[in-house]
């Protein structure tokens, strides 16, 4: 059995502020590494691998987390093209929009950007090799891409609410495949304090 938790990167600027990220290379905020020194990987992910996303805020995370991740390019969050630096509220319009014209769920593409369809098409790749390889992994990542993964192992359409909600200081535990399918296996196995 290969397995994969997904950890998101802490606080930013940024997230306080409810700006979209992407690919945005913005690093955490003091609020955000106060909170990580607090936290620590749960125990039942000892001895995995970690990988991390190219981006500050996970490798900062994954460094406050753990030490040492090898970056792992897949990883990296959506890309949100014209989206990237707008208020959530400013871009909520905009889904609703491209929504009515029949691009949501799986298939809504900012301008410039990534829709989740094409996210999941750069993820099978890197769940297949994990396979391959064999053992535990963990990967600190992004919202978009624990999305994906999600809707990948529930056959989520993303037009709906998800079917598990997700909680931001966890790890989401999935089992990955040779031919690059992926089931959940735990939702929310939650950071631990640190000792």
């Amino acid at each position: 059995m290969t397995t994969l938790a997904l950890i998101r990167h802490g606080v930013t600027a940024w997230n306080e502020e409810g700006r979209i990220q992407g690919r945005a290379d913005i690093p955490l905020s003091p609020k955000g590494i106060a909170e990580l020194r607090t936290l620590r990987a749960p125990a039942a992910l000892a001895g995995a691998t970690w990988l991390t996303s190219p981006l500050r805020r996970a490798r900062q995370t994954a460094e406050l987390l753990h030490g040492d991740a090898a970056t792992e390019d897949r990883l990296i969050e959506t890309n949100w093209g014209a989206w990237e630096g707008l208020s959530t509220a400013i871009t909520n319009p905009r889904a609703e929009r491209l929504s009515a014209r029949g691009q949501s769920g799986l298939d809504l593409r900012p301008p410039h950007g990534e829709s989740p369809r094409d996210v999941q098409a750069r993820l099978r790749p890197l769940f297949a090799d994990l396979a391959v390889r064999g053992g535990a992994f963990v990967g600190v990542t992004h919202k978009g891409i624990i999305r994906a993964t999600l809707s990948l192992a529930l056959g989520w359409d993303m037009a709906q609410k998800p079917p598990v909600k997700l909680r931001w200081r966890a790890a989401h535990l999935f089992d990955l495949k040779p031919d690059g399918t992926v089931t959940l296996l735990q939702a929310n196995l939650m950071l631990e304090p640190r000792a």
